[in-house]
């Protein structure tokens, strides 16, 4: 999802992982130049799977993230709300202390360590619960079903539509505002709230209840609060104007 919309906001070529894959460190030297600047959207992104398969996930996320930096000449990588443990009940800034819960948190966490190190032109950017066009998503998740279906009211994030942060990638990248960003839709909801208005913005009659995680569990722990907030001008448009927008050009 995220990859194709930054192919299109950057009008620049974009690397299918059958063309290049990044955990192979002479294919990725051979593809990036040392005056490229890259945006690095390349990731394991299965939550749970991460769980059984730490070692590949890190493969991707870290090794593969570490080949792409040492090759380009300025690099951004996209992490995760993820690397936060969702303790501290008020918007998670640039600066705050990580903490990953799963796997797949962890594997983003060495990814942006892998990357710092690799190259000092970097720009780390944390988003968070990305829906777009060309993946699967959980707004096409939840229209697939019905009549009715319970939806976790007790995990709370920033829904982004990666249309809007493609756009913000892409001028993020043109910055030498090295470091840690955090881009994200503005304004928070629980996964129960944003299914809600997914269904009224839609027309549908699909009935929506609350209930907890523990209703039902998955692999990978969730961080229960994972809003993103910044100490820097990283705010994007609402996720209720990224939901709309992302309505508006589903196929």
């Amino acid at each position: 999802m995220l990859g194709q919309d930054v192919a299109r906001a950057a009008g620049a070529v974009g690397y299918t992982r059958a063309q290049l894959d990044v955990t192979d460190r002479r294919a990725v030297a051979d593809a990036i130049g040392s005056g490229d600047v890259v945006i690095n959207c390349a990731a394991w992104t299965d939550v749970d799977g991460a769980e059984e398969h730490e070692d590949e996930a890190l493969r991707i996320n870290r090794d593969g993230a570490r080949n792409v930096a040492e090759a380009a000449g300025t690099v951004v990588y996209v992490s995760s709300d993820y690397v936060f443990d969702g303790t501290k009940r008020e918007p998670y800034l640039e600066s705050d202390p990580v903490n990953p819960l799963s796997a797949y948190g962890r594997t983003k966490l060495a990814g942006e360590r892998a990357t710092a190190e690799a190259n000092p032109r970097h720009l780390i950017a944390r988003s968070s619960w990305l829906f777009g066009a060309g993946g699967k998503n959980f707004v096409e998740t939840m229209l697939g079903l019905g009549p009715e279906v319970r939806v976790v009211d007790d995990q709370v994030g920033c829904p982004t539509f990666t249309g809007h942060l493609a756009e913000a990638l892409t001028e993020l990248a043109r910055s030498e505002d090295f470091g840690v960003h955090h881009l994200a839709a503005s304004g928070s909801c629980s996964w129960f709230e944003f299914a809600r208005e997914i269904f009224a913005r839609t027309g549908s009659d699909t009935r929506v209840e609350p209930c907890t995680t523990a209703d039902f569990p998955r692999p990978a722990p969730r961080p229960a609060y994972s809003v993103l907030g910044s100490e820097r001008d990283g705010r994007l448009p609402t996720w209720q104007e990224g939901l709309d927008a992302y309505l508006g050009v589903r196929v």
